[in-house]
């Protein structure tokens, strides 16, 4: 494992050096969307909303949208004004009971692995924590943004858990009418319970989903239903960008001699090279073009949303 972010526990007088991993990693199975008659990859572009045109990355800005639909570009500048953190300190707020948290709270978890001069105190930290059963509620800033988090012990391990803000766990908008649940029947559930009562091991479950697509993928393989599907040359939206901007500035400088454009022109197909380079930026370019849904919070807890 590779340490993600590098600082210091601290509750009271006491100072942990501690580097962070991240705990869990997604095995869940991705597909590619690709063209049905020869599985060549399906490609985005940037498409502006309102005029249809495609948006080079560099004109992408950050946008707020409001409750009734109206939208705030943020600027470079604005961003730069709101308060971010750098601290590399995890600080100990309180010691709470374990069971006064509610597990739907929890998000993304890592461990905490001590540096060598933070053992001891690692160790003190740990076995307070397993004897006086309960966690240490934590605020840590993790990629500038300040959040709340839990610190417990894991098979000897101390584990930080971000949580989400209380007002990110939604209420149920519905009831349940179930009518009267009669006596004979709860008897019958509660030996239903015992029945089927034990000790929980995720050993015991099996993700059949995942296995199921990699056997039906092998069967494809060695059955030859498999497309060999030749190397993209034709150029992303950015490059394709770049080369009009470039055309367009060399017929603004002609009709400034007074000569004739020829904008029947197509612009050369970009090198290789370039091409690579542009499908590199593609991820980001899609989450800078998302829209996010706003949520229902005071300014102040905007500014320091949490980082998973």
């Amino acid at each position: 494992m590779r340490a993600i972010w590098k600082g210091a526990v601290s509750f009271g007088l006491v100072s942990v050096p501690v580097k962070l991993y991240s705990a869990t990693e997604s095995h869940d199975v991705s597909f590619r969307q690709v063209h049905a008659k020869d599985g060549g990859r399906v490609k985005y572009q940037r498409v502006c909303a309102i005029d249809g045109e495609e948006v080079a990355y560099a004109d992408i800005a950050k946008g707020y949208e409001t409750e009734d639909g109206e939208m705030v570009i943020l600027t470079d500048d604005d961003m730069a004004e709101l308060p971010l953190t750098s601290s590399r300190e995890i600080s100990v707020e309180k010691f709470v009971p374990s069971d006064q948290i509610d597990p739907m709270l929890f998000e993304k978890s890592y461990y905490l692995e001590p540096e060598k001069s933070g053992a001891k105190p690692y160790a003190l930290l740990r076995q307070a924590l397993l004897d006086a059963d309960r966690m240490a509620v934590v605020t840590v800033a993790l990629r500038q943004r300040t959040t709340v988090a839990v610190l417990r012990v894991r098979d000897d391990v101390i584990v930080m858990q971000t949580m989400m803000w209380p007002d990110e766990i939604r209420t149920p908008d519905f009831s349940i009418e179930a009518g009267e649940v009669k006596e004979g029947e709860v008897k019958m559930a509660q030996m239903l319970i015992e029945t089927l009562s034990g000790d929980f091991d995720a050993d015991e479950f099996e993700d059949d989903y995942a296995d199921a697509v990699e056997a039906l993928v092998k069967s494809k393989i060695e059955g030859g239903e498999i497309k060999r599907t030749p190397t993209a040359t034709k150029s992303s939206g950015e490059v394709v960008d770049l080369l009009a901007a470039l055309q367009k500035s060399v017929d603004a400088a002609k009709q400034a001699r007074g000569e004739e454009t020829d904008k029947a022109e197509e612009p050369a197909e970009p090198p290789k090279k370039a091409a690579r380079k542009t499908t590199a930026k593609k991820g980001a370019a899609k989450k800078g073009a998302a829209k996010k849904t706003p949520a229902k919070k005071t300014a102040a807890k905007k500014t320091t949303r949490k980082a998973s």
